[in-house]
């Protein structure tokens, strides 16, 4: 069994308990709830995940929550975000999903994001493309920035000054994109990219986990992901830009604006 098969499966099972867990009818009535939920929901995904990649790659590392934007000592590491889209699961939303990552020295080499609901598979090897349930992955040909949907993600709670940039971004980008979003989690954007369904994605203050997977999978569809300022990526980097290769040039342009 090859390790992105074993990955596959880990990430399906975990899944499956969390979809046992899900109910359409949830509503949490304030953040104790919430919170309850989110805590649930992480030990009922990792149950058993964390063991199966373990097993599948003893010498791995695993990025802990302090490690999340920091760099990575060199070698192998796990970047796990056993429930993508915590937020939207307990409020009976369907985009959340398991997320899982190998890095080696820097860089994302194996990607995994299993969907629960509408049971879709993405698969990313490094130099062996993106696949989503067996069906190759390729990003959007557009050429202009006035034609392309772009869409950035939400920072983590208590980056004020991020919070700023993030503001100036989505006013910069209005007034050259055909449509401008914002999205939670960042996983989902970034697959949208890599299946040509989105154009441009950009983030302040991202967070490996929810970032790495999403990365290789456009990158493997064509896509280039960056730094904001077009230097190149790696962990720890405070932001991230993925685009369909046409846009990159213009989508760093319009986000250099922004101090």
């Amino acid at each position: 069994m090859t390790l992105s098969t074993t990955v596959t499966e880990a990430a399906k099972k975990a899944g499956a308990r969390l979809l046992a867990v899900h109910s359409p009818d949830a509503r949490p009535a304030g953040r104790a709830d919430m919170y309850t939920a989110v805590r649930r929901n992480d030990t009922v995904a990792l149950d058993g995940l964390r063991a199966e990649l373990a097993a599948a790659r003893p010498g791995a590392g695993w990025v802990e929550e302090d490690q999340e934007t920091t760099g990575l000592p060199p070698g192998e590491w796990w970047a796990v975000d056993a429930v993508e889209g915590n937020v939207n699961h307990v409020h009976g939303l369907a985009e959340w999903a398991v997320s899982v990552t190998l890095l080696r020295d820097g860089a994302p080499v194996l990607a995994v994001v299993h969907q629960p609901i509408g049971d879709l598979t993405y698969t990313a090897a490094h130099g062996e493309g993106a696949w989503r349930d067996g069906v190759r992955l390729h990003v959007s040909a557009k050429r202009d920035l006035d034609a392309a949907i772009v869409t950035t993600g939400q920072a983590e709670p208590g980056q004020a000054g991020t919070y700023r940039r993030i503001g100036e971004s989505v006013t910069a980008m209005l007034g050259r994109a055909l449509a401008v979003r914002m999205s939670v989690p960042s996983t989902f954007p970034m697959l949208l990219l890599a299946n040509g369904q989105n154009d441009v994605f950009w983030q302040y203050g991202p967070v490996l986990s929810g970032t790495a997977a999403g990365m290789l999978l456009a990158t493997e569809a064509g896509g280039i992901a960056t730094r904001i300022d077009g230097s190149p990526w790696r962990p720890g980097s405070p932001d991230v830009l993925v685009a369909a290769p046409a846009l990159h040039e213009a989508a760093v342009t319009v986000l250099s604006t922004v101090d």
